[in-house]
């Protein structure tokens, strides 16, 4: 037999891997067309605006004036109070809406009905003056006077705001009665509780997550809902800072001012809302989105790496 001898062969070069691939990221032209016209609209207000015939330096000298700070105070207790009775009425409004008794839902229907069907204004003028209608107000051994000294500017204030906030709290806590599962009340009933001790354990706390929201932009409008009893003589910010520009000729400026101070107390009740509803949505969310401090961390964490990467 013939030994075959066996010659080695030059070993070939393994097959090249695929080229990275080089991501290219979209260019957004609109957005920066969009930000160009944005930024020159707000130019042209800032210089039509400076230019105006407005003392600005007024704005600052009375900006923590005493009738000011004094009006601010007003304005939020006023916001407090209102807001606590359109709760309460409106979550008692709510259960009597969803009753099975046709007269108690008949009476939460004609409420919601009439104060979401008028202005708020209105209601406010009518309590004002609801004294052509009664002329005292006698309940008995408790109180009885005449009906203009009972029917203060703040009382008017108080009654009109917080019975038409009412109303609409009443469908936001219907809303969130309605989007609980009748499953949960049936097995509550199935264990023995009471109905009303299944509102308060079961089906309220469940309710919350879609009812915080919209009570919380509900506060918001209320602070500026406020300004309206200016016109029933009752002192909060906006009749303050009106007072202030009469008697110091600076009447723009002094709603500026107002402005100015509504935006502050928005913002700092607009903060306050995002972290009740976060805390809300720990039930309903796997993972809760970050805040705007983790992302004030996160971009500053993203910055930093990206220099020690090009060092």
């Amino acid at each position: 037999m013939t030994d075959i001898k066996k010659t080695d062969r030059p070993a070939e070069n393994p097959p090249a891997g695929p080229e990275a691939i080089r991501a290219v990221p979209v260019r957004h032209y609109g957005r920066y067309v969009t930000a160009v016209v944005a930024l020159t609209i707000l130019g042209l207000l800032i210089w039509a605006f400076a230019g105006g015939a407005i003392n600005w330096g007024a704005i600052p000298d009375y900006f923590f004036n005493d009738r000011i700070l004094k009006g601010v105070r007003e304005t939020l207790l006023l916001t407090f109070l209102s807001m606590l009775i359109g709760i309460v009425g409106g979550v008692v409004l709510a259960v009597m809406r969803l009753s099975k008794n046709p007269v108690t839902s008949s009476i939460a229907w004609f409420y919601i009905w009439f104060f979401r069907g008028t202005p708020v204004l209105v209601q406010l003028f009518v309590w004002f003056n609801l004294g052509f209608v009664f002329e005292y107000i006698n309940l008995g051994p408790v109180y009885k006077d005449e009906w203009s000294d009972f029917m203060t500017p703040f009382l008017t204030a108080l009654l009109g705001l917080g019975l038409n906030e009412a109303a609409y709290m009443a469908e936001i806590c219907r809303a969130g009665l309605l989007a609980v599962d009748e499953g949960q009340t049936e097995a509550a009933h199935a264990l023995g509780m009471s109905h009303s001790k299944t509102l308060r354990r079961i089906v309220i706390p469940q309710a919350m997550r879609v009812i915080v929201p919209p009570t919380g932009n509900e506060v918001i409008n209320m602070l500026k809902t406020t300004s309206l009893v200016a016109a029933v003589q009752y002192y909060e910010l906006l009749r303050f800072a009106q007072d202030i520009g009469t008697t110091s000729g600076a009447t723009v400026e002094m709603l500026f001012l107002a402005a100015a101070w509504y935006l502050i107390l928005t913002s700092v009740l607009s903060v306050g809302q995002y972290y009740v509803e976060r805390y809300y949505a720990r039930g309903s969310s796997r993972q809760l989105p970050p805040t705007p401090w983790q992302k004030v961390q996160a971009h500053l964490t993203s910055l930093s790496s990206r220099e020690g990467a090009t060092a």
